[in-house]
């Protein structure tokens, strides 16, 4: 059974990988500092509300000595329409602040040193690692968790468990390849509501395809 979830994940990983775009983003910031942010910013929003904000942000606030200077209330105002603004706030400048403390103003590049900084999880580290480090990461959000489990890859809801599951049945080298044209599949054809499985190109993989 674990030979043949390997077989049929490489074989999903493959169709996705020749149907993709080479480079997938769906932030606009590539700097190191600028994306651990906005990938702070961008849960319980979209990607498109993140990269409205960033540009105002991050022309307040270019860098982390800046930004752990920043006045709360200021920051509260520019982020607010991608709301839990209270709280992200206080996160993306206690971030700052700790990488000015901690790591000399620059992004660490490990899970264990990403996930002291404030407001940062395994999602979020993950798609530093994955994007910035080039090293392996799946990135579990909500577009890859509902399309794995759908293709029956996993069962699991608790997204560490999913994570550690899919992890073990690809190579570590096509992690982060694997979890972004996931994630974009998602995105663009997998829909949480009304997915088109019409024109699925991995229908014939896929368990929860309706059979008529």
């Amino acid at each position: 059974m674990a030979d043949l979830l390997k077989v049929k994940a490489l074989d999903i990983h493959r169709i996705l990988d020749n149907s993709s775009p080479a480079k997938i983003t769906f932030l606009e910031q590539s700097d190191p500092f600028r994306l651990l942010i906005s990938v702070i910013l961008s849960a319980q929003t979209t990607d498109r509300q993140v990269n409205l904000v960033a540009t105002e942000l991050f022309s307040r606030y270019p860098n982390p000595a800046d930004l752990a200077k920043a006045n709360l209330e200021e920051v509260k105002n520019i982020i607010r329409s991608t709301g839990y603004y209270n709280m992200k706030a206080a996160h993306i400048i206690g971030t700052a602040q700790y990488l000015q403390q901690y790591f000399h103003g620059e992004v660490p590049l490990t899970m264990e040193e990403l996930t002291t900084l404030p407001g940062v999880g395994r999602k979020t580290a993950s798609c530093i690692i994955g994007q910035i480090a080039g090293q392996s990461a799946i990135i579990v959000d909500t577009h890859f968790g509902r399309v794995v489990r759908r293709l029956r890859l996993t069962a699991a809801l608790d997204a560490e468990q999913v994570e550690r599951e899919i992890a073990a049945i690809l190579p570590p080298e096509i992690h982060y390849r694997f979890s972004m044209t996931i994630n974009l599949h998602g995105r663009t054809t997998c829909h949480a509501r009304q997915p088109k499985c019409d024109r699925c190109p991995l229908a014939p993989h896929c368990d929860s395809y309706p059979i008529n």
